[in-house]
């Protein structure tokens, strides 16, 4: 998909930051974008490890928390932890636990399970736990938005909320609610994920009880950090920063075992590896079965126990992977007439797993750019998870279709909700309508934010040494993306199994860069033949003791003066070209890129861009359609064709004024 670049502004302001620090002048001026704008905010930034821990006493209820937690220690009083499915409640359950039960403490947990209790507190389970002798119940990572539940409680037991999500109106009437989110609260960092919220209580519990200061199990720590995606600004970097390091070099039994089955063993491990190796491991366990697993794992002390763990979640986590393909499939089933009108996507399926649901409707997003809901019926009732993109807040989409909805919740880019069966194709179009309301068509284009144009071989391995001073990256601190543009690379071949990678050499004749695009393979026979615009990170390779500057992709798309949108003439040019190529059955045995190729060679240079709108021309006008044996079917026209029957024509001609 076409990413449209939004190139950051380079100013003498950023120039000057980076003469003050002493650092490349791409470096201030990325720090700049980035809103920091002193030397003393860019140290600190630059340095998480040289600044000193938040007091967690200064977090409003802490102190009468750590007293209540103390008297059950030392009482003997049974306590137990409540938390949440995700790796975020995993690693907050198993931090309290691991440190309650060091202090002495008698401690259990709880995690409800996600298909047939939910999300935050569940009043049925509060009851069991009351009744079975529980004097103390602390809940991480849930309970904030649960006051109807703990209000039943009436006093049955004694509750501490910690928690990270926004707070309603209205406070949980308990003992005590930890969140730096609550508005009387003055903690001054207040985008903790909800094992951070847990790793400040632990940290108030070590200092009340022996007077030291706690900073051990950041391995933990920022594995729930990491996966919860909050921003990795302020005190979560240094939680990270410390994470990782001791991921990398003496990681608890629990991740050690997960990283030897994701094959990372003896790899210095950051925030990529934990986000798209680890974490889904864990989140295996709690969306195809419980996650209890994924506590036993990250709690256990012996690499054998470990070890079995880890490949039981890694055996789910390839049954996750699967059920999500089977349900991408059968979703993209559903969208074959997909045409640039269609403002968002609703799909919904019989009993597909709703552990998975939420993942699959981020896969649509990152394909189709719309808006995404994928439902689940259980019942007379659907339940569906949803995806937005930038300009929408989804939550207040769903807010403007309350109507057609038995419930809701979530946050500006990704919610949940409930709605009856009969009510689908209602909601289907309010919520069609809303966004057709709020987004213009310049919206439903992906955006990549550009640094800076810098040729690849321009780059030093002292340059890339200090971008690496940025890490770790993540949400609210992204991997900085540079470009490049009109580049044809020198050289192109498909490696890896089965050539599902692309490997080129981009630079000058002097000094040749390696550049790696991952899955993209089926470009070698074509990007060599055509000029694009790259947009990459740089990155250092170390190859038998000798270390140089390489090129990580993110995309590669055709330069400017070869993004021709094809006119009536070439397409009827085009047209007749494939319309020769039909095979038995009218099927043109070729996908994209080998019709660019093949084109080109024969006929006269056009670009993939240019070949792909021609192809979704000729779909959208009933000419062609995707074949299931790979290529496309032709379909011979039956009657006259209008081209601005084609939503992608169309709207090309609306905005140049040619319609």
């Amino acid at each position: 998909m076409l990413k449209e670049w939004i190139l950051r502004a380079q100013t003498d302001e950023g120039a000057a930051l980076a003469r003050d620090i002493g650092a490349e002048p791409i470096i201030g001026q990325i720090l700049w974008n980035r809103g920091i704008r002193s030397a003393e905010d860019a140290q600190t930034f630059l340095h998480p490890e040289d600044e000193p821990f938040h007091d967690p006493f200064l977090m409003r209820d802490m102190e009468k928390a750590v007293v209540r937690i103390q008297k059950a220690i030392h009482e003997g009083e049974r306590i137990v932890v409540y938390g949440d499915y995700d790796v975020d409640g995993m690693t907050s359950t198993t931090l309290l636990m691991k440190n309650i039960r060091a202090l002495g403490g008698t401690v259990s947990y709880y995690i409800p399970n996600r298909f047939t209790e939910g999300y935050g507190l569940n009043g049925a389970a509060l009851a069991q736990l009351a009744a079975e002798g529980c004097d103390l119940l602390i809940t991480v990572d849930c309970g904030i938005s649960s006051v109807d539940v703990v209000a039943e409680m009436d006093g049955a037991v004694d509750i501490i909320i910690t928690d990270h999500h926004l707070p309603g109106a209205e406070l949980p009437s308990v003992y005590a609610v930890l969140n730096p989110h609550r508005v009387d609260c003055s903690y001054p960092f207040k985008e903790l994920a909800g094992v951070g919220v847990t790793f400040k209580v632990v940290q108030a519990l070590w200092q009340a009880e022996e007077e030291r200061s706690y900073a051990e199990d950041m391995d933990i720590v920022a594995l729930g950090t990491v996966a919860d995606l909050v921003p990795l600004v302020g005190e979560n970097r240094k939680i990270v920063q410390m994470g990782l390091a001791t991921m990398s070099a003496h990681p608890c039994e629990g991740i050690a075992a997960l990283i030897r089955v994701a094959g990372i063993e003896g790899k210095a491990i950051n925030t990529g590896m934990v986000g798209f190796q680890l974490a889904p491991r864990l989140n295996a366990a709690g969306r195809i079965e419980t996650a209890r697993s994924g506590v036993e794992l990250l709690i256990s002390e012996e690499a054998r126990e470990a070890d079995r763990i880890a490949g039981e979640l890694n055996e789910l986590n390839t049954e996750r992977r699967d059920l999500e393909q089977g349900i991408l499939t059968a979703a993209e089933g559903m969208l074959t007439d997909f045409t640039p009108d269609v403002p968002a996507i609703v799909v919904a399926g019989e009993d597909w797993n709703s552990g998975v649901i939420g993942i699959v409707a981020s896969r649509l997003v990152e394909k189709f750019y719309r808006p995404s809901i994928v439902l689940t019926r259980q019942g007379d009732v659907y339940k569906g998870s949803c995806r937005s993109i930038a300009g929408l807040h989804m939550y207040e989409a769903l807010a403007a279709c309350r109507e057609t909805l038995i419930q809701f919740g979530g946050h500006e880019m990704a919610a949940g909700l409930t709605l009856a069966r009969d009510r689908l194709e209602d909601f289907r179009r309010a919520f069609a309508n809303y966004v057709n309301a709020h987004l213009k068509t310049a919206d439903f284009t992906p955006k990549i934010s550009i640094e800076g144009i810098v040729a690849p071989a321009d780059w030093t391995l002292s340059a890339v040494e200090q971008l690496a001073l940025l890490e770790p990256y993540g949400m609210g601190n992204p991997r900085p993306v540079f470009g490049v543009c009109d580049l044809r690379p020198r050289t192109a071949s498909a490696i890896g199994a089965d050539g599902k990678h692309l490997r080129m050499e981009v630079g000058t004749r002097e000094k040749r860069v390696a550049a790696l695009y991952w899955n993209a393979g089926e470009l070698a026979e074509v990007v060599t033949e055509e000029a694009g615009d790259l947009a990459y990170t740089p990155s250092i390779n170390e190859w038998q003791g000798t270390r140089s500057v390489q090129c990580m992709v993110d995309s590669i798309v055709p330069a400017a003066h070869e993004r021709v949108f094809p006119s009536r003439d070439l397409l009827k040019v085009i047209y007749t070209f494939l319309s020769g190529l039909r095979r038995g059955a009218d099927r043109i045995p070729y996908g994209e890129v080998a019709l660019t190729r093949r084109f080109s060679r024969e006929k006269f240079h056009i670009s993939r861009y240019t070949m792909a709108i021609s192809l979704c021309v000729f779909r959208e006008l009933g000419l062609l359609a995707p074949s299931t044996e790979g290529g496309w079917q032709f379909i011979p026209p039956t009657g006259k064709m209008d081209l601005t029957d084609a939503p992608t024509f169309r709207r090309h001609t609306e905005r140049k004024g040619d319609g």
